[in-house]
């Protein structure tokens, strides 16, 4: 095209901006039309060209869509609208109260009610520690035979979720979150980064890849677990993941696109790969190997060493029992991950299908524990979908010690329940890499909302366990909830389970503020 023409052209443009707006979007739908009808891949757009692209619009935010304007507050899932809005006014230091009295449906087969007595413990004479009135110490210490022991402030914590899963806005408000409030962050499979040094306390999770931990040809290095601890007096826990929730059996899934050089770098992986962690560990294969890595990593630290798992068959939890009976040695804490966790990626199968539901597989490994008379010198953790404080009582009442949340901090920092946080597209810039996602997360703004939810929900708790006339939420036994069996028909949830959690020889509150310090 000569350039008088291509002037004369540029000139008409010019002057009929309209017209020539028109006609190019005419011309590209023509293109688009061609392309569509022309194509085999997609028979919808073959056979509905231009037309037929719209479903698949829809289609990708079609979660959005229910979310605001086709589902009811009680129909989502994994959270309900009104389980959203509690985490989302309590993070936001706004009213989180409802009004016109309950819409559940109290009959249901499932529901729990907490028993209050006629007679509360009187919040007037409620101890407040630090001037926090929502300070709830752990009832145990974590550890007390190994160097550094650890009573942990607050029984409500931030459970296992890694930088890489997590962008790097979305931890760094996570830990200020829990900096602020007196929590623990657990820094998930991916390994200390620098976005976990915020100040809070840290639980270094070790899964099977060994990320962070490892040598140059991906074996676990003491040493070099060794000098990290040394160098982070911030850490005051390790976790040794054997599995968890949402891919019990199977290991972390982190795909290529959001393995960038950074997180290469902090796992010892190659950049633009998918980060699949093996399925099982190399450093044991049995459970008296397993104790004994337990062992070396608690002499070679001398901090409290555990392991986190999610439950299917009994016998390893029969045998590490016996083990940990005959040997007096073993992990210092379990945390038992429910089948209805999950943050990341992971097969639907696995998701929905494999390993137990919280309840059950608490139940049964607890109870297995008792008989051994184990469980007291255990500190009990649990996970899955108890970040909000009527299941924290009734895993409390099962004979939990700590309560680890994690979709419930994410929703507390703007996460919108879009699940996409497998494909890097979270468009709340929660669970992505993308830099421009990401800068909608403000660690320092999102960081005090997180705080405010993790307080929230502590004093929400105590004052469910001051109605019911403790002065400590650990108090809480399983005669003090009842399970609906279905109309007319409630069960106190110690016959239903059908054991009693293990007796708490409670003083008063502030016997239990005076915490270990690990110096650096």
């Amino acid at each position: 095209m000569d350039a008088p023409l291509m002037d004369q052209i540029l000139t008409w443009i010019e002057a009929h901006p309209l017209s020539s707006t028109l006609i190019g979007l005419f011309v590209f739908l023509v293109l688009v039309f061609l392309r569509d009808i022309t194509q085999k891949t997609h028979t919808i757009q073959r056979n509905f060209p231009i037309v037929g692209r719209l479903r698949y619009f829809l289609e990708m935010i079609g979660p959005e869509l229910r979310q605001y304007w086709v589902a009811h507050d009680k129909e989502e899932r994994p959270f309900d609208r009104t389980e959203r809005s509690w985490i989302y006014a309590t993070a936001k230091g706004q009213n989180n109260n409802f009004g016109f009295g309950t819409t559940e449906i109290q009959y249901e087969p499932g529901y729990p009610i907490i028993k209050h007595k006629a007679f509360p413990y009187p919040e007037a004479k409620a101890y407040i520690h630090n001037q926090d009135p929502s300070c709830i110490p752990c009832l145990k210490i974590i550890g007390p035979k190994r160097k550094f022991p650890y009573r942990p402030y607050s029984i409500v914590n931030i459970s296992a979720m890694s930088f890489g899963s997590l962008g790097k806005n979305a931890v760094m408000a996570l830990n200020r979150g829990a900096r602020d409030s007196g929590a623990y962050q657990n820094t998930g499979e991916g390994g200390l980064s620098h976005y976990h040094m915020e100040g809070a306390d840290m639980v270094w999770q070790i899964g099977t890849g060994y990320f962070g931990a490892r040598d140059h040809s991906g074996k676990f290095s003491l040493d070099v677990l060794k000098e990290k601890v040394g160098k982070n007096p911030c850490i005051k826990m390790i976790e040794i993941k054997l599995s968890q929730g949402a891919k019990p059996g199977k290991g972390g899934i982190l795909p290529a696109k959001k393995v960038n050089a950074e997180i290469a770098a902090i796992r010892h992986v190659e950049e633009g790969k998918d980060c699949i962690s093996p399925n099982s560990h190399n450093e044991f294969t049995n459970v008296k190997e397993l104790i004994q890595f337990i062992e070396k990593i608690a002499s070679g630290t001398g901090l409290p060493v555990g392991i986190k798992s999610a439950v299917g068959e009994i016998e390893f939890w029969e045998e590490l029992a016996n083990e940990m009976k005959q040997s007096s040695l073993g992990p210092d804490f379990i945390t038992i991950d429910g089948g209805e966790g999950g943050t990341g990626a992971a097969p639907l199968t696995y998701a929905d299908h494999v390993s137990l539901p919280f309840k059950i597989g608490f139940q049964r490994v607890y109870t297995l524990f008792q008989k051994e008379g184990l469980s007291e010198q255990i500190v009990w953790i649990g996970s899955g979908k108890l970040g909000f404080p009527d299941r924290a009582v009734v895993a409390i009442a099962m004979g939990c010690d700590l309560i680890n949340v994690a979709r419930e901090a994410m929703l507390s920092i703007g996460c919108i329940q879009a699940q996409k946080c497998h494909t890097d597209h979270c468009p709340a810039g929660v669970a992505t890499q993308n830099w421009w996602l990401q800068r909608g997360v403000d660690p320092e703004i999102k960081g005090k909302r997180a705080a405010k939810y993790i307080q929230g929900f502590r004093k929400e708790l105590l004052s469910l366990a001051h109605s019911c006339g403790y002065e400590h939420p650990g108090q809480f036994t399983g005669q003090d909830i009842e399970i609906s069996m279905g109309m007319n028909r409630y069960q106190t949830l110690e016959g239903l389970l059908g054991y009693k959690r293990d007796e708490v020889k409670f003083t008063k509150l502030q016997d239990y503020t005076v915490f270990p310090k690990r110096q650096a």
